[in-house]
């Protein structure tokens, strides 16, 4: 039977659901992403006009573009927005969160938490100490696979890449083409699910021969990916454009826009779960450990969850993750 596995990790919540002992979808949930979706946010009108922008009440009074300012609302007004969709990161910009207009009373959007429990599968808790479940169905393997693009299937792999326009996704591999067009479908599909990725996605297909064979592929998405989405059909030049709705960041924009948040979080895991006694070392790059120094708060959250005090060290020969003792 498939479950979530959860963790509230520090400074990062993160959720796998498992289904035959492999990930089926992973998310992740860090501090500081902004308001969720449907969030419930006093604001102010800071422009008017088609595209409108409200400063959130919150710290920092982060912007967010309004559906439709009401007329007759003049700059300085105060509003109540609701939140449909996160703030996004891509690639040489950011796009700040949407929101819409509301009556309803102030108050956070559903936490990763509550957003895995509505699905009415089983959520399991695994503790620090004992078996890392979430590392026995290959949390790290994804990660990597995530944040490298190349996602190996049987008979090849898919590059998977992210622009401001579409995340493209390109099937490479040998062998006969509607055989490759087969496995790769399903690995797209899957890798669309597992990484939640929204919006506009391009899928390159091996050259088919015909119509006939553009037309089972064609099946075969619709079979295997959950709706809602929209898609076209195979083009002669074997593209396929699919629309999924788009609420909040992919794992894939997550992991590789912001890899100095990605490294900090996975080493607050491995830091988490190291043994010994005395103070417990984090050593990572300058980036990195800038990053966790910053942040009281997580270095007192691990120091009480590990009992021991934390020192942060830095080596800038180090690259990626770090390591913890």
């Amino acid at each position: 039977m498939a479950e979530w596995l959860y963790e509230a990790g520090i400074g990062e919540a993160r959720a796998a659901l498992v289904a035959d002992g492999a990930i089926v979808e992973a998310r992740i949930e860090r501090d500081g992403e902004g308001p969720r979706v449907g969030a419930v946010v006093s604001a102010r009108l800071v422009e008017a006009g088609r595209r409108a922008l409200v400063a959130l009440d919150l710290p920092g009074a982060p912007v967010a573009t309004l559906a439709s300012a009401p007329s007759g609302v003049s700059t300085g007004a105060k509003l109540t927005v609701e939140i449909t969709r996160m703030a996004l990161r891509e690639r040489g910009r950011d796009k700040p969160p949407r929101a819409r207009l509301s009556d309803l009373a102030i108050g956070d959007g559903p936490d990763l938490r509550a957003r895995i429990a509505a699905t009415g599968l089983p959520v399991v808790e695994p503790a620090a100490i004992g078996p890392d479940r979430l590392e026995e169905v290959g949390w790290s393997e994804l990660i990597e696979q995530v944040r490298a693009g190349h996602w190996p299937f049987a008979g090849g792999a898919l590059w998977i890449d992210t622009t401001p326009a579409m995340t493209l996704i390109d099937i490479d591999g040998d062998g006969h083409g509607l055989a490759l067009a087969r496995a790769g479908g399903e690995a797209a599909v899957h890798a669309i699910r597992c990484c939640d990725i929204g919006g506009s996605i391009g899928i390159d297909f091996p050259t088919l021969a015909g119509r006939a064979e553009r037309q089972e592929i064609d099946a075969l998405i619709d079979e295997h990916l959950p709706q809602p989405f929209e898609r076209t059909a195979i083009n002669g030049f074997g593209l396929m454009q699919i629309i999924r709705r788009r609420e909040r960041p992919s794992l894939v924009e997550q992991l590789r826009f912001d890899p100095v948040a990605t490294d900090a979080a996975l080493l607050l895991r491995q830091a988490e779960r190291a043994r010994g006694v005395g103070a417990l070392h984090l050593t990572a790059r300058p980036a990195v450990a800038d990053h966790i120094a910053a942040r009281a708060g997580w270095i007192a959250e691990l120091s009480k969850r590990t009992g021991r005090p934390v020192e942060i060290l830095r080596d800038a020969h180090l690259k990626g993750v770090g390591h913890a003792q």
